[in-house]
């Protein structure tokens, strides 16, 4: 949200005290915990933001009914919890055939509901909201429905690193016609790295790739596309792999493995441990 902001400001939006007093109320969110919650709002505040708009809540505890349109926005940016699980109860807010605890599945429901008609957004998600089933499968098809589709930004390892290690995706839609084809990126590395971590995170200018492909969208080592006809083919599962890239096939042996567990079981609790520490 504070690189849109600072975007904005970059790209000659604010000329006038008018454009400044439209940003300065054009900025709202929601956030469930508290910790994010006052990051947020402490990091809007020092980004020039006065009075932010972020409230502390639970959207996915309002029924969808309850919404109407003057609750519909023209751009959300979200990232949802990953594996996150919600209360008993609040799947009773939404469509009998789109109920689940599964928080990231509820929250792209919620998402598409409230946007505008021809509004956009973009939703941090993992794989396995890609080639999730049951409730994920009719969600998706709901998506590719109501809303283009066009870009699916694959993401590689440690982007969120230490916090998860699980494999995330940038989401890129517009309410208002269906979805025909979706082009895929699959971001690399920087040269010599070969994962992202706590000291060596995921820097904003390596997105520079993406940008100069954006609107000029060719197919080249990174970016392929597919038809919606094959994504229903696949009963909707959105999990494609870069058909240029050949994975090779990694055998271990038993010990390997259990060695490869406990470095696992490790990681988790260092994780645990810096979390326990940073909410005490």
């Amino acid at each position: 949200m504070v690189n849109t902001i600072e975007h904005i400001r970059t790209t000659d939006g604010i000329q006038s005290l008018e454009d400044r007093e439209m940003l300065q109320n054009s900025i709202k969110g929601v956030e469930k915990k508290p910790l994010p919650h006052m990051l947020a709002t402490t990091n809007l505040i020092l980004h020039g933001i006065e009075l932010p708009g972020i409230r502390h809540d639970n959207l996915l505890s309002r029924a969808y009914t309850e919404w109407s349109n003057k609750d519909r926005v023209d751009v959300i940016l979200s990232n949802p919890p990953f594996g996150g699980m919600e209360e008993d109860g609040v799947e009773a807010n939404f469509p009998q055939n789109f109920r689940t605890r599964e928080t990231a599945n509820l929250f792209l429901y919620l998402i598409v509901h409230l946007l505008k008609d021809k509004g956009r957004a973009g939703v941090v998600l993992p794989d396995g909201f890609l080639f999730g089933e049951g409730v994920a499968t009719r969600i998706k098809e709901m998506l590719l429905e109501k809303c283009n589709l066009h870009t699916i930004v694959r993401l590689p390892n440690g982007v969120f690193a230490p916090y998860t290690g699980i494999k995330t995706n940038l989401l890129f839609f517009q309410k208002g016609e269906p979805t025909k084809e979706i082009w895929y990126f699959e971001h690399p590395y920087p040269e010599g790295v070969k994962s992202y971590s706590k000291t060596r995170p995921l820097n904003i200018k390596e997105f520079d790739l993406e940008k100069a492909w954006w609107n000029n969208r060719v197919e080249n080592e990174y970016a392929w596309r597919v038809s919606v006809e094959d994504i229903k083919k696949r009963n909707y599962n959105l999990d494609i792999k870069n058909p240029k890239v050949t994975e090779e096939e990694q055998t271990y042996t038993s010990r390997e493995l259990l060695n490869k567990l406990h470095d696992s079981f490790e990681r988790s609790e260092k994780i645990l441990t810096q979390l326990r520490l940073e909410l005490s």
